[in-house]
């Protein structure tokens, strides 16, 4: 994956960067390697420091409507302090860590939904320009693949994939913004809960497993949700069943949702959500594709963004979370 950027904060005759991403899917919290390919311009220019930011494009409410906005989920510096010479040309090797909490953007090869991009900025006698975004790809942890296959051996369908902004209270959540996976449930289960929303808070211990499971109001009854909070261990994954380990928290789940009142094991004691922060989201152009098996299961929920750029289209005004 390419992208190249003549650095016009810089001037006509300025630098350009071309940074490559080793190719395939990244995993939350594994390493992601490439390098930053420079060719000096007009004169030569001390590069001060080479950053890349890993961005996530979401919606957040809004007083009147839902906007759109950048969020920066992390910063690294991969090099800086040497001089371009005119026309030479230079290469930065980089190997980075993404943060555990990055978010799932595809399952089995299929686009779930939200987009992510690497963006490079070059700083350049004081002057910083940022470059253009290229599309990366995330797939899921062996134990976060393995829930969501579950969930599709039992019967569940995949919606849609949210990146909503805010914190989720009683987690140990450390982006400013989270992952919704919503879901269908099968027949039997269709009468107690409308749809299941999944959202995995990971971290270098385990998985933290928040499931929301909604019921919208019927012509006698009042809609409502409720909230379960459950942990999963990375090493034990692979000897786990996850079947009937998912099973159980659903019956958990809904059997607090049918006994509506009682106290779930989420968060506070009132068992709601809350979110801090400049709003809550909505779906990020999401997509899924038919696969096999799993939970996917071959409904497709939306279109699949594709172009990266259309995606961040406008992220130079809206962008939020960056340091200056």
């Amino acid at each position: 994956m390419v992208f190249k950027k003549l650095l016009g904060a810089l001037g006509v005759g300025g630098p350009s960067v071309d940074t490559v991403l080793q190719p395939g899917p990244a995993l939350p919290g594994g390493l992601l390697s490439g390098e930053v390919r420079l060719r000096g311009g007009g004169s030569d220019v001390m590069v001060d420091g080479i950053s890349l930011f890993l961005v996530a494009r979401v919606e957040s409410e809004g007083q009147d409507e839902e906007v759109e906005a950048t969020v920066v989920l992390e910063r690294f510096t991969v090099g800086g302090g040497f001089r371009l010479a005119e026309g030479a040309d230079h290469t930065v090797p980089f190997t980075v860590t993404l943060p555990w909490e990055t978010p799932i953007t595809e399952l089995h090869g299929q686009h779930l939904g939200p987009v992510l991009g690497i963006r490079t900025e070059l700083e350049i006698a004081g002057a910083r320009d940022k470059g253009d975004l290229d599309a990366l790809a995330v797939g899921p942890l062996p134990a976060q693949e393995a829930i969501l296959e579950a969930f599709g051996q039992l019967g569940y369908v995949f919606r849609s994939a949210d990146l909503e902004l805010g914190h989720i209270r009683g987690t140990g959540q450390q982006l400013p913004c989270y992952q919704e996976i919503e879901i269908l449930p099968p027949a039997g289960h269709a009468h107690a809960v409308n749809e299941i929303e999944v959202t995995f808070i990971a971290s270098q211990g385990g998985l933290e497993v928040v499931i929301e499971a909604d019921k919208a109001a019927g012509l006698f009854t009042e809609g409502h949700d409720t909230v379960h909070r459950f942990t999963a261990s990375h090493h034990a994954a692979p000897q786990t069943d996850w079947n009937a380990q998912v099973d159980a928290w659903l019956k958990e789940v809904i059997a607090g949702h049918e006994a509506h009142g009682a106290p779930p094991s989420y968060g506070d004691e009132h068992g709601d959500r809350h979110r801090a922060g400049p709003g809550t989201g909505a779906v990020v152009a999401g997509a899924a594709a038919g696969v096999a098996v799993g939970v996917v299961g071959g409904m497709v929920a939306a279109e699949v963004v594709d172009e990266i750029g259309d995606a961040f289209e406008g992220e130079e005004d809206e962008e939020s979370g960056e340091e200056g």
